[in-house]
């Protein structure tokens, strides 16, 4: 079966660096997957879950937007943060979703964008450890 290499490198340094049978990632054009030979793309990405299939498997890895870089033998994909679904810490998702939850239903002072960016970062990491994908 033929395989490409995946690299999800955040500011803090490599998070993961595998071979792969296919990638899925969502762009801000929408979902796209992505199999060994794909033609060079360069893509945005929006907050969500990147899935990568080895095998008979599938890891999951939530990341925060970022760009993604194809290449036929490489996918290289660069973001803000990226957590494998293993290491999320669930308490601590939960926490950040209940403090955006309050900055966007409090005072006018709050920056609302940022509010909702925070809750869907948020809501991502949970969605992914859970499992709800």
């Amino acid at each position: 079966m033929k395989t490409t290499v995946v690299n999800i490198v955040t500011p803090d340094g490599p998070v993961y660096d595998s071979e792969v049978s296919m990638v899925s990632v969502r762009t801000t054009a929408g979902e796209m997957g992505i199999l060994p030979g794909h033609i060079p793309t360069v893509a945005p990405l929006n907050i969500g879950v990147v899935r990568l299939k080895k095998d008979k498997t599938t890891e999951f890895v939530a990341i925060s937007g970022g760009f993604v870089e194809i290449r036929p033998d490489k996918v290289t994909i660069l973001c803000p943060s990226a957590e494998l679904a293993d290491s999320i810490d669930l308490d601590r998702a939960k926490e950040a979703l209940q403090r955006a939850e309050q900055r966007l239903s409090g005072s006018e002072n709050t920056d609302v964008q940022r509010a909702k960016l925070s809750l869907n970062r948020a809501m991502n990491r949970i969605n992914v450890k859970e499992g709800n994908i």
